[in-house]
């Protein structure tokens, strides 16, 4: 089926929806974008759902602090590590195909984690998890990428970007509901075993929505293997910089922790070097070079980092101060983001339609809002309060900042990625924020800890101190991506 438009310079065919029918497809675009974009909500609600269980967690399983740590990050560390080559594999085999498996491994990856018995059988389901949604998220992307062209591909773009980081907050939240509610006695196991009812669904119905994979032609066929020392050097980097993050600050920061880290940084150099002579050399490698060269991708990078570096850390400090510091209940801790999650996807759902006049203002502002708004939090918190009914308009101003910050920055680099480019962008741009995220949650979540530590005995009011040092730190890096937003992007 195909639907049309008018041709714009970034869609001269007129098309806005290209797909190739096939017999027992179901091609109508609302539920192709309904289908991935629930796919790709219900993988990244698992980074955040675990951590409100996790307390759950440690007590009916006897799990030790470090044996807890990788239940939570062994999902986060496979998917890191794997995202660039699930988007490669797609690119290989076909999107359709290999969303499929990565959503049924999701699912079956789930139904293993709730019906664990030990911690060892969940630190193994929870890495095996984090391949299945490394196979399936970057499908999401590419499929929006070459299924949607003009007015409706910025729209999927823009549902997409609403989607990529609310789940972080909504994942507090729903974690934190279905713990209270302690269904049928199974206590954290529902926070697994709601995915799979949720991925049968969508199994059945993706086979329905999702285009065929088309055949290759023979001049598709150039060197398009998977790029295996590629792979080698990207998995080795990202695992030496993403271990320690996770586990640094449980083990006390070890010397073997910071080793890793100062290896991390020359395999990257390693990897892009063999990269670049890959692509000179007419290779296919595993991250094209000429992706970053796309107008306004190389900038999308940092902005994108520094949005998702501030939302996890922010999410993840919040969390140790209500929940340690305040007392808070799983439920109550998971509620309190609730404003931050709506006001998120409401702005990314939304900023299109703002007047024209205040476009250009949007990601600088965005920024500037969240430093401000992450600095209120923290002086509203200061005394070990609970900070009034002024504590949730700051949290309402932190989920339109980022959502501001990020969501036009995403779907303006991207409007220009041809669809060839869409494995590539997407598995880029989806690995930099979950390495976002991990080094917000590491760097921010250490700083709170060990100012904590300084400050003694733990308590409401100690907590409140760590805080608000951590709010400050956001605030910074915030104002940081603001400076970033003046930044002009010639197309």
């Amino acid at each position: 089926m195909t639907t049309t438009s008018p041709p714009t310079a970034a869609d001269p065919t007129g098309s806005s929806l290209t797909t190739s029918k096939a017999p027992g497809t179901d091609n109508r675009p609302g539920r192709l974008l309904a289908v991935v974009i629930a796919a790709q909500f219900m993988a990244l609600l698992d980074v955040f759902i675990v951590n409100v269980a996790a307390p759950t967690i440690r007590t009916e399983l006897g799990a030790s602090g470090a044996g807890l740590q990788m239940v939570v990050a062994g999902y986060t560390i496979t998917y890191a590590v794997l995202l660039i080559t699930g988007a490669r594999l797609g690119d290989l085999l076909g999107h359709r195909r290999v969303y499929l498996i990565g959503l049924a491994v999701f699912t079956v990856a789930s139904l293993a984690c709730g019906l664990s018995r030990g911690t060892g059988e969940l630190i193994a389901f929870r890495l095996l998890q984090g391949a299945g949604s490394a196979l399936l998220i970057p499908q999401v992307l590419s499929l929006i990428q070459r299924n949607f062209t003009g007015e409706a591909r910025t729209k999927a773009l823009g549902a997409y970007a609403a989607t990529l980081a609310v789940g972080a907050a909504a994942g507090q939240v729903l974690g934190g509901v279905l713990v209270s509610a302690d269904l049928f006695g199974t206590g954290w196991r529902p926070v697994f075993l709601v995915n799979v009812p949720v991925g049968v669904v969508l199994l059945i119905m993706a086979g329905r929505v999702l285009p065929r994979d088309a055949a290759r032609g023979a001049g598709e066929g150039r060197a398009r293997v998977l790029d295996l020392p590629g792979l080698v050097l990207l998995g080795a980097a990202v695992s030496l910089l993403t271990v320690p993050l996770v586990l640094g600050q449980q083990e006390g920061w070890p010397l073997w922790s910071w080793l890793s880290l100062g290896s991390a940084l020359p395999l990257f150099a390693l990897f892009c070097a063999y990269e670049s002579r890959l692509a000179r050399n007419g290779g296919a490698p595993l991250i094209s070079p000429r992706v970053l060269r796309i107008p306004g991708v190389g900038l999308a990078v940092f902005r994108i980092a520094a949005v998702m570096g501030v939302n996890a850390g922010f999410l993840f400090v919040l969390t140790l101060h209500i929940q340690g510091g305040l007392g808070y209940s799983a439920l109550r801790a998971g509620l309190t983001f609730a404003p931050t999650a709506v006001v998120f996807g409401a702005v990314g759902l939304t900023w299109r339609r703002w007047p024209a006049v205040l476009q250009r203002a949007l990601i600088p502002g965005g920024f500037a809002l969240t430093a401000l708004a992450s600095a209120a939090v923290g002086l509203l918190l200061r005394d070990g309060g609970e900070g009034g009914p002024w504590l949730y308009v700051a949290f309402v101003a932190i989920g339109a900042g980022l959502s501001l910050g990020f969501s036009p920055t995403l779907t303006r680099a991207l409007s220009t990625v041809r669809p060839k480019d869409a494995a590539d962008a997407s598995g880029l741009l989806s690995t930099v924020a979950q390495l976002g995220q991990l080094t917000g949650v590491a760097c921010y979540g250490a700083l709170f800890l060990n100012r904590l530590e300084s400050q003694g005995a733990p308590g409401a009011y100690s907590s409140a101190d760590a805080l608000l040092v951590c709010t400050y730190a956001l605030a910074g890096a915030a104002a940081l991506g603001a400076v970033s937003g003046l930044v002009r992007v010639r197309r």
